[in-house]
């Protein structure tokens, strides 16, 4: 049950001085030049010029019109800022609401969010500012600079872009590819024509698939073990001996027999065996037709809606544009030996009849507007199509593909022991480590060993803190040892960029962070201990029902998180008691207001417990008392409230200072606070989230 507060007493009393102050003013506007107040156009402000009332000179009357609808603007002024307050799953007074539409779309997104719940989201923010909106969307998608890595999330805005504002998509379309990869603008087409939910529901055939097939092998292994025990049993038997002449004859007419068995079993098996050769043939055969039926129905599909849906022919029309004009600066930069200047645009290309390009058809549309038809006067559509197609993947893609020197090139091909392994993305490194060390382990090995020297690099930049630490749960030793690289080159990266100062983080382990929101609670709690500078570096405090400060334990990635995995955990939130703890230890040792932690980072879902006496006050509302009462009102610590989990708390409104909102599993948020100990408030962290130049590209069309 939600429980909400409109206006209660301080909100009513600064309703009252606010009008008072309107009717001052307006009082003394009308005094000094009656008319010009009286005469005005706009219909929200009283009576035109025109109107009867000023016709028959009433003035007082015009007045009085002109107050009441003063009253009624200023009281709805007033409400509309008014930030809604309830309650949390625990029953902690909490705002629903920041007053923004666009900061609670920033804070409350955050992965596995409901489709409902975006939407909805994404429709209040695109009201109050869609210049705002689009670049938060974007910001879900980065992968570098302060973006969020949300690409599903990133994936049902974009789908709402193109049913609400398809030009808006349309334009700006090569910023979306910078923002994540060239592979988004194939997937968002793909999600078009296959529908918006088409990964979710293979997810699930895969699972379903990978099960029956665990179940099949269980079966054929206990088939094969039993008709191998029943081959030995038998085999047993016909080793007995049998002395005597007559046993012998009756053994020779037995041979007789099972030679004759023998040869009509070899007829049989021989023509099971034809049968079961024949059956599989033309198995292959329909599934080969079956496969060129679904070919066919998903190219006419794709070509219905071209030629139907004008929307949809000017996005793809546009993507294919966007992969041309880059596909082809690469081949000019590849013939100029430019090699650093080569895009991904080849990489993220659908390969032909692949499952992009048998959805999409961006293959051929791509290829046609590098290789013009012009060129090809004397050939007819269909030869010129299949012949273009064939230029693109040999004349372009196998080209600079090789020249990007891609593993998968490599893998493809083979050719493990010539993988440039420094040439490995960080996502394909987690993925592909168990191939590398099955099929190339001791140059993999040796690569390794050069990254922990610093002879050389190894990629990190695109995963997600909790996503390394979840390999660390590898049995084979390589695999570990990747991921403790791929932190130290994550971390070493961060500081390049800045320290933290005086910062600390709070982990929220209560019950309801269960699963992969407690997972990066204390990843990016780990990662902040290793950011901050001393005194506390290497600590972070856990709270829930009785918060504790830990000095993080153990030298290698594997051993702390290990250590924080063992930290005690509890079942609730105490919110409150962190900060009660902080000021005990100050009033203890008289810390003076300057030494006061600074910053704290708060992972949590934000569904704090009830801590407070007066029902309608909230936690942070709470904490500035307390620190008040104890002598410290000045040296309240800045509070960084980061969402791991969608729900509808909202800690304070848009504009309170000392205090930020973010969301989200990336890391790429705190660079924000790198070096930065300036004053803080929910929208200026916001649009300082959304100030790169990535962003001032954008543009609003429709």
């Amino acid at each position: 049950m939600v429980v909400f507060k409109l206006l209660g007493p301080p909100e009513l009393e600064k309703f009252r001085n606010s009008l008072e102050t309107k009717q001052t003013s307006l009082a003394m506007e009308v005094s000094e030049n009656p008319s010009a107040s009286l005469l005005s156009n706009d219909p929200s402000v009283g009576p035109t010029k025109n109107s009867p009332t000023q016709a028959s000179g009433n003035t007082s009357a015009s007045f009085a019109d002109h107050m009441d609808n003063l009253y009624n603007k200023v009281a709805s002024d007033i409400a509309s800022e008014q930030t809604i307050k309830g309650l949390t799953e625990n029953n902690s007074a909490t705002f629903l609401s920041t007053g923004n539409p666009c900061l609670d779309f920033f804070f409350h997104i955050v992965p596995n969010t409901p489709h409902e719940t975006l939407v909805k989201r994404l429709e209040l923010s695109w009201a109050h500012d869609p210049l705002t909106t689009l670049k938060l969307v974007c910001n879900l998608r980065g992968g570098r600079g302060t973006g969020k890595s949300d690409r599903e999330s990133f994936y049902s805005a974009a789908l709402w872009l193109y049913t609400n504002h398809p030009q808006t998509l349309v334009a700006n379309i090569p910023a979306i590819a910078d923002f994540g990869y060239f592979k988004d603008l194939p997937e968002i087409l793909y999600r078009l024509m296959e529908g918006a939910s088409v990964r979710q529901d293979q997810k699930k055939e895969w699972s379903v698939t990978k099960g029956l097939a665990i179940i099949n092998g269980i079966k054929k292994r206990r088939q094969a073990q039993k008709e191998a025990n029943a081959k030995k049993a038998k085999s047993g038997e016909n080793k007995a001996e049998n002395v005597g002449t007559e046993e012998k004859n009756i053994e020779e007419k037995e041979k007789n027999v099972d030679e004759k068995k023998s040869e009509k079993t070899k007829v049989e098996d021989s023509t099971e065996d034809k049968i079961e050769e024949n059956t599989e043939k033309i198995r292959k055969e329909l599934g080969h037709t079956e496969r060129q039926r679904r070919k066919l129905m998903a190219a006419k599909k794709l070509i219905d809606q071209y030629n139907s849906n004008a929307n949809f022919q000017c996005l793809h029309n546009r993507v294919s544009e966007h992969f041309a004009v880059c596909l082809k600066q690469d081949l000019d930069n590849l013939k100029a030996n430019k090699l650093t200047k080569i895009s991904l645009a080849a990489k993220w290309c659908p390969s032909l009849d692949h499952s992009y390009d048998r959805s999409t058809l961006l293959c051929e549309s791509i290829a046609k507007r590098i290789f013009p038809q012009e060129d090809e006067a004397q050939v007819n559509e269909v030869q010129y199509a299949f012949r273009v197609r064939e230029q693109l993947r040999k004349q372009v893609l196998v080209p600079l593909r090789k020249a990007l020197e891609l593993p998968e090139v490599f893998m493809s091909a083979n050719e493990w022991n010539t993988l440039p392994y420094n040439r490995v993305a960080s996502v394909a490194m987690k993925l592909n480590k168990d191939k590398f060390l099955k099929h190339d382990k001791d140059r993999f090995e040796a690569y390794l060993g050069d990254v922990a020297s610093g002879k050389k690099t190894i990629a990190a930049g695109a995963l997600l803190p909790h996503e390394i630490i979840g390999c660390l749960e590898e049995t084979k030793e390589g695999e570990v040892q990747v991921a403790e690289l791929q932190w130290k080159r994550l971390v070493d990266d961060m500081l390049k960029k800045g320290k933290m100062k005086n910062s600390l983080s709070v982990c929220d382990v209560s019950g309801s962070m269960c699963g992969t929101p407690m997972e990066v609670s204390v990843a990016l709690g780990l990662l902040v201990s290793e950011l901050t500078e001393e005194p506390w570096k290497g600590r972070v405090i856990t709270f829930s029902e009785e918060p504790k400060l830990h000095l993080i334990e153990g030298d290698t990635l594997s051993e702390k998180t290990k250590f924080v995995r063992e930290m005690d955990w509890g079942m609730n939130t105490n919110f409150q008691k962190v900060f009660d703890c902080i000021l005990e230890v100050a009033d203890r040792v008289k810390l003076e207001p300057e030494r006061m932690v600074n910053r704290l980072f708060v992972f949590s879902d934000m569904e704090f417990d009830e801590a407070s006496s007066n029902p309608w006050e909230t936690d942070y509302e709470a904490i500035v008392r307390k620190f008040t009462e104890k002598g410290y009102g000045d040296a309240v610590p800045q509070i960084i409230f980061w969402n791991l989990r969608d729900s509808r708390a909202v800690p304070v409104p848009a504009r309170q200072k000392g205090v930020a909102l973010v969301s989200g599993f990336s890391k790429n948020l705190l660079t924000l606070f790198l070096d930065n100990e300036g004053e803080l408030s929910p929208e200026e962290a916001m649009q300082s989230a959304i100030a790169g130049p990535e962003y001032q590209k954008l543009t609003v069309v429709d």
